[in-house]
């Protein structure tokens, strides 16, 4: 399906990884939950988790040169040991999936990502040693199987006791080695084509600006009103996402 994108198409992803990138750089997270919507009719459901991966570790490799100075390599390490052959084990089953199959996977978990941060948030300063490597092993086969997921890693990091730049920082550093694992599976499965390269290449690219325009933009909407738009679009998508996979099933 990648070979039938057209340069509209290829201008409305960047236009949407340029939003994507503004969100994420307000509200921590953002372009792993917005952009499957859009890419799932353009490029198909099989590529979407595969591009979005590449391009996360553009984004990553940025973040944590930026704060690597706040990186915790304590709770990273506690967290990449079990996560890697989780995420390993989730991208493998993301390649046996149809494209049905992958619709609703992903519909399903960008919905689940918002209660399961909320709850999270609950716990913050709570979680450690076998509690953070328990959600670590949960979050990888998350990451390895679909897209969205940071907001996941994030809440964890935050619940650990992490905040601020260090929260960025390992966060960055976890989603980058996993990503890479993630990446390779997908490469050796054939789920990643010439073609899903340039895409992935041009949301980083497109996502950068983005970024460091939301630096000035962040003074003008509270954090939580900024969250909570987020939260409803993603809602949004993972329905309409959902929904269109089970009624590919049925047919």
């Amino acid at each position: 399906m990648l070979g039938d994108v057209s340069l509209l198409h290829y201008a409305l992803v960047a236009a949407v990884a340029f939003v994507a990138g503004i969100a994420g750089g307000v509200t921590g997270y953002g372009p792993g939950l917005l952009m499957p919507p859009i890419l799932l009719p353009i490029i198909g459901a099989e590529a979407v988790v595969p591009v979005i991966a590449v391009s996360a570790m553009l984004s990553n490799t940025s973040r944590l040169f930026a704060f690597r100075r706040a990186f915790d390599p304590r709770r990273a390490a506690l967290v990449i040991a079990v996560a890697l052959p989780t995420s390993a084990l989730g991208a493998y089953g993301y390649t046996r999936l149809s494209g049905a199959g992958v619709s609703v996977v992903i519909g399903a978990v960008l919905m689940l990502a918002i209660p399961v941060r909320h709850w999270l948030g609950r716990l913050k300063g709570h979680l450690d040693g076998p509690g953070l490597m328990a959600a670590g092993a949960g979050f990888g086969l998350l990451m390895g199987g679909t897209a969205g997921t940071g907001v996941v890693l994030l809440s964890i990091l935050l619940a650990a006791g992490l905040n601020g730049a260090a929260v960025i920082a390992t966060d960055a550093g976890i989603s980058l080695v996993l990503g890479a694992v993630k990446v390779a599976v997908f490469q050796a499965a054939g789920a990643l084509s010439p073609a899903s390269w340039v895409m992935a290449v041009l949301i980083g690219l497109a996502a950068t600006p983005g970024v460091f325009l939301a630096r000035r933009l962040v003074g003008t909407l509270s954090e939580g009103a900024h969250i909570r738009v987020l939260d409803a679009v993603v809602i949004l998508g993972g329905l309409v996402l959902t929904l269109q996979g089970l009624r590919a099933l049925a047919m």
